[in-house]
């Protein structure tokens, strides 16, 4: 039994951070929907002149930074900017991919999967930053062009 508890212990310890980081973005998402934060920006929206595909990709980003979880963050950007689709005639499917882009922005050390490539290639923060972090960066912008470019078409 002390064998299977130590090894038990060991397993839980690799992976605890990471799931203390996705349940934290879990419960932060919740208090953002609970807040009825979407009807406040679909209210200043109303007299924007911002696209709305931007505005949910600016959303995405913002709380991908702020909590970590790619997950978390296009899910809540994709809740809180639903109101946009019917209040600005934003096309949906538009609306998904840019929330989806806006939520792999920079990734950081709130990110499990940050703490994953950089420990599956052995590397320093700095380093995981400078490779890592960059490269979700520029799939975020591209997509968000990407989108911005279906959006003259559409």
């Amino acid at each position: 039994m002390p064998e299977v508890m130590q090894s038990l212990t060991e397993a839980v310890s690799g992976i605890g951070m990471i799931l203390l980081i996705i349940a934290a973005g879990g419960a932060f998402k919740q208090i953002l929907i609970d807040s009825h934060i979407d009807k406040y920006i679909s209210d200043i929206m109303a007299g924007s002149t911002l696209s709305p595909l931007l505005l949910t990709w600016l959303i995405a980003a913002i709380l991908r930074i702020a909590v970590g979880s790619a997950t978390v963050a296009g899910m809540t950007a994709a809740g809180i900017a639903a109101p946009l689709v019917a209040s600005t005639g934003a096309s949906p499917e538009l609306m998904v991919l840019a929330a989806g882009a806006g939520s792999v922005t920079f990734s950081h050390v709130n990110d499990a999967g940050f703490w994953i490539y950089k420990e599956y290639f052995n590397l320093t923060i700095g380093k995981t930053i400078k490779t890592w972090s960059i490269m979700v960066t520029i799939i975020s912008l591209v997509g968000l062009a990407g989108v911005l470019i279906l959006d003259m078409f559409i």
